[in-house]
Parts: structure tokens; C-alpha cells; sequence
């Protein structure tokens, strides 16, 4: 039986939070706010975990789930071969609406769906977010809703979807918006803008102006 929480109040907030981290721990799958949509979480250490996530989601390893991190730090530990104009994107743009794919570290056991060798990783904007990240450490967490459905608003469409394939849903009321992030593609010598979201190629080239755009 799934549990929620409002985070909105002080003492349901921490004890979802609480719970929450004990559910990614334990491996199970929990419902977060987020600064664009409501996203459902794993530990991104747990294979088991992270093939749950995509089956709740019916999705496919063929779409591997992006990484949430609390603290840019912890890039240090994730990935390699990070570029400057990768870091200039994050000390611009982190926490915010901004996901970079780069190239993971050899020595990282997960598996996060048909990566080849790549992550895509972000620090949201979002307080609740940042607690439970910064509590359990990287999640993989998408989009919480069936494949081929909208993206949830609000904690009620994400149950309506997920229903008890989560064991702890935060409750953080209406999302800001549903603009996705922006995914910048910083594996290469220049960063290449692969789908423009909340930040426009403009927006970004003014931290990075050799940005260049995917076909």
C-alpha cells in the first residue's frame, strides 16, 4: 500500500522525507516533486530498482533514465572527461532546468537502461528534490507516468498512474510548469544542444558560444 505525504506541511515533510529515503534504500520506488514534473525515483545503484522504475513506467532499456544529484559535486564521482564549457553550463544553470549527457565513469556499477557508456544527469530546482538527494544520494528518476502519457502536474495524476508500484509519494502540490529540461550533449569537444526545453540555444550560448544545435 503506497503512503503519501504533503510536504507542504512541516511534519508530514519530514516524515515522508524520511520515509522516502528508507523506500530508495530499500530499493523500492518513490514519487518526488521536481522544478518541471513529478518524477518517479529509484537508487541508481540498484539495477533491480532501476529495471522496476522502467517497468512501472512500461518503458523500454532502449530508454535509459536520467540521474538526479543534490549537489554538482557528486559529478566528480559520475563522470569523466568533463569539459570546461561543461562546467560553465553548470555553474550557470544548476540547480535548474538543464540536463547534461556526458561520458560516466568505466567503474560505475549501475545500469540504467542502453547507455553506451553515457549519463544524463541534472540537479533540479526543487527544495524537496534536494533534500532526498542529498539524503540517499544519485537517483535514476523520470518522468512519473505511464509511457506515452503526459508528464504529471500534480502528485494526484502521478498516483492515478502509478498507483502501488510506489511505496512513498511527496506530495509537493503543482509543479511550476511542464516545459521539460533542456538536454545539452557535452560527451564531445563542443557542447551540441539535443532538445531545447526551458533554456533555447540563445540562452545557452551566451555561457558557451560555440553550442551547437542536433539536426
Amino acid at each position: 500500500m503506497a503512503r503519501r505525504y504533503d510536504t507542504n506541511d512541516a511534519t508530514d515533510r519530514t516524515t515522508g522525507l524520511r520515509e522516502a529515503a528508507s523506500a530508495v534504500r530499500r530499493g523500492e520506488l518513490v514519487v518526488l516533486p521536481t522544478d518541471t514534473v513529478y518524477g518517479v525515483g529509484a537508487d541508481a545503484f540498484s539495477p533491480e530498482a532501476v529495471a522496476d522504475l522502467l517497468d512501472a513506467k512500461g518503458r523500454g532499456r532502449n530508454m535509459p533514465t536520467p540521474v538526479l544529484i543534490g549537489s554538482p559535486n557528486t559529478l566528480h564521482g559520475l563522470v569523466t572527461d568533463f569539459s570546461e564549457s561543461a562546467w560553465e553550463l553548470v555553474d550557470a544553470f544548476w540547480p535548474g532546468a538543464l540536463t547534461l549527457v556526458a561520458k560516466q565513469q568505466p567503474s560505475l556499477q549501475w545500469d540504467l537502461g542502453d547507455t553506451r557508456g553515457t549519463v544524463a544527469i541534472r540537479m533540479p530546482l526543487h527544495p524537496v528534490a534536494i533534500e532526498l538527494l542529498t539524503e540517499v544520494g544519485p537517483m535514476a528518476v523520470s518522468s512519473a507516468n505511464l509511457t506515452g502519457h503526459p508528464a504529471p502536474e500534480d502528485c494526484d495524476a502521478a498516483q492515478e498512474m502509478l498507483g502501488d508500484a510506489i511505496s512513498v509519494y511527496l506530495d509537493g502540490g503543482p509543479t511550476p510548469g511542464i516545459v521539460p529540461s533542456s538536454i545539452v550533449d557535452v560527451t564531445g569537444k563542443v557542447p551540441v544542444l539535443l532538445r531545447a526545453g526551458a533554456l533555447d540555444a540563445d540562452e545557452l550560448r551566451k555561457v558557451v558560444p560555440d553550442l551547437e544545435v542536433a539536426n
